[in-house]
């Protein structure tokens, strides 16, 4: 199907779940949108490549670590707003088929009115609670799972847990890859959970982030990484996320286990 031509449009915008503000980003280009106050997503529409969002770059690496070749790579996501990273995964990997499940149908209405997003079967997106998605899908139907999905500066207890994990699990080909985007503050507690219940979940463990936020001296974002084969780094991943503008450390193996200490989510808790 030929893209429809896209028109951001700024302003204030009325969606099902609050409100939704789209402004130019005079700094760095590119557009950014606000759900309900926060920072959501940041679109530079002439290039896909760009990820502003660190935690966005630090998952575009591991998932080039796994997967170097371009091949019909299957991504879900969980957590649409403007597809930042789908759009990006379209252009390295053009055979891909990539699944958004966005909660607001208001919202996906708007991004694809805004951002020349790549059309179906490339790029769905499916209206409708991500934990609800996941356990309607075929078991072994997914190279890789992303989950970043907020309400405000959290994500949805119910996308935490060690039930919900072991779906996504359940929905991964052999040696799939979940990625979870983690907000949390500093004495890191959230983190430390859910690195647990991934880890009480999949054989091996991986955590990025910078090193300012693994230390406690700042509030952001975690991407903790599951998987039943290996997430040890190459020398190429490791220099990559210390290039990078805000550089970043992987902790795996047993320093990964040390930081996830704690008892695991469960939906009973």
């Amino acid at each position: 199907m030929a893209r429809t031509t896209a028109h951001p449009t700024p302003g204030r915008y009325d969606i099902d779940t609050g409100v939704a503000e789209l402004s130019p980003d005079t700094i760095a280009g590119g557009w950014l949108l606000t759900i309900n106050g926060a920072h959501s997503s940041h679109i530079h529409p002439d290039d896909p490549t760009a990820l502003d969002f660190e935690y966005l770059r630090q998952m575009a690496a591991v998932i080039e670590e796994r997967h170097p070749d371009t091949g019909r790579l299957r991504v879900l996501h969980l957590g649409g707003a403007a597809c930042a990273l789908a759009r990006h995964l379209d252009h390295r990997y053009p055979d891909a088929r990539q699944v958004a499940v966005e909660i607001d149908a208001e919202l996906a209405r708007l991004v694809r009115e805004w951002f020349d997003l790549p059309r179906a079967p490339k790029l769905r997106i499916r209206v409708g609670d991500a934990r609800q998605v996941v356990e309607s899908l075929q078991p072994g139907t997914r190279d890789v799972v992303v989950r970043d999905a907020f309400t405000g500066d959290r994500t949805p207890r119910h996308l935490t847990t060690t039930q919900f994990t072991e779906r996504v699990r359940d929905v991964l080909t052999p040696g799939g890859l979940y990625l979870a985007n983690c907000g949390d503050s500093r004495d890191l507690a959230g983190a430390r959970a859910e690195a647990a219940t991934v880890g009480a979940v999949f054989a091996h463990l991986a955590l990025i982030a910078d090193a300012a936020m693994f230390k406690g001296r700042r509030t952001g974002n975690i991407v903790i990484a599951g998987s039943d084969t290996p997430l040890e780094p190459s020398a190429t991943l490791v220099r990559t996320l210390l290039s990078d503008p805000l550089p970043a450390q992987i902790l795996s193996g047993h320093r990964a286990r040390e930081f996830a200490r704690g008892e695991a989510l469960t939906d009973d808790a």
